[in-house]
């Protein structure tokens, strides 16, 4: 099964690196990624494995028929098509690049046309909001906003306990919308370019996010588990830490303090400040684990979507 990681996750690299615009900073961040993926689990070197793409010490072919079961096929596909998607924008080299590893894989049109079409329904919704907002306060309560960042939190958290990998590819749209009604909170009428960039300069780079999302369900064994549909089970990772809880709490109490402050901070006071949240949102998880757990039981497919275009209940 190793063998088969490691080839999933160089497919997914590849992908991330399609677009042949990733900057420095962004290549620094998936190189600190894939480290911190790292484990005594794993008989492969990540960090070399990493240098291995970017160097052009592998391909796109050699990953490919690594890969010999249809199951893990489509799951290779489906990981690069949400990476290619994870932002929202898909360009004219992701899209060559996903039709060579179709090709390479030997996929059909229906099934590989399948999986785009779920991923890039998800990443394609963005937030709207009837009218312009003028407001030099609030007008929600400041409890209200917490308990909403709470909410958003422990979803994202349970998406990345689910089997299905495209459940994580959600964590960012709600992520996105949580930001949006935060700022229109503040009296910002938001579009989903400011708040990819606001994300994006906090250190929430988005192909990065779900690189790491993908490669700790990857890794743990979760991904295994993708026949049945959604199901209820949510498989080992159970036992494990759900991180996006961390992060999307994290983004919502830096998003709470940035835009009552009148968007006065700049890149490396936003970058501080959110890492500095990040720890006590650590700790905030371990407490919430429990209901997060419960949570990833309740979920389904046309749940998800719904949540997705109107965030959570």
């Amino acid at each position: 099964m190793q063998d088969i990681n490691q080839s999933i996750l160089s497919i997914a690299l590849l992908a991330s690196f399609a677009d042949g615009k990733k900057a420095e900073a962004e290549r620094e961040q998936i190189r600190k990624i894939m480290e911190s993926l790292q484990s005594q689990e794993n008989e492969f070197d990540m960090a070399e494995l990493y240098q291995d793409v970017l160097l052009k010490r592998t391909d796109l072919a050699a990953a490919a028929n690594r890969i010999k079961e249809h199951s893990h096929k489509l799951l290779a596909y489906e990981m690069a098509v949400c990476v290619c998607e994870a932002d929202g924008v898909m360009t004219e080299d992701e899209r060559q690049f996903l039709q060579a590893l179709k090709n390479q894989l030997g996929l059909d049109d229906v099934e590989s046309e399948q999986l785009a079409e779920a991923a890039h329904e998800i990443a394609a919704v963005t937030p709207t909001a009837a009218g312009t907002v003028v407001a030099s306060m609030p007008n929600v309560p400041e409890a209200q906003l917490d308990k909403s960042i709470l909410n958003y939190s422990i979803l994202n958290g349970a998406l990345e306990l689910l089997p299905q990998s495209w459940a994580s590819m959600a964590i960012i749209p709600l992520q996105i919308k949580m930001v949006f009604e935060i700022g229109k909170a503040h009296g910002y009428q938001l579009d989903k370019g400011h708040i990819s960039e606001f994300l994006t300069t906090a250190g929430v780079g988005m192909t990065s996010q779900y690189l790491e999302q993908f490669g700790r369900k990857l890794i743990g064994g979760l991904l295994g588990q993708i026949a049945g549909g959604m199901g209820k089970g949510i498989g080992r990772a159970a036992t494990g830490m759900a991180f996006s809880f961390a992060t999307t709490y994290a983004l919502g109490q830096l998003a709470k303090r940035y835009y009552a402050g009148g968007r006065q901070m700049d890149t490396a006071v936003l970058r501080d400040t959110f890492q500095n949240l990040l720890g006590p949102a650590r700790n905030l998880q371990q407490q919430y684990l429990p209901q997060i757990q419960q949570r990833a039981s309740t979920l389904d497919a046309g749940s998800i979507m719904n949540m997705v275009r109107n965030g959570p209940a």
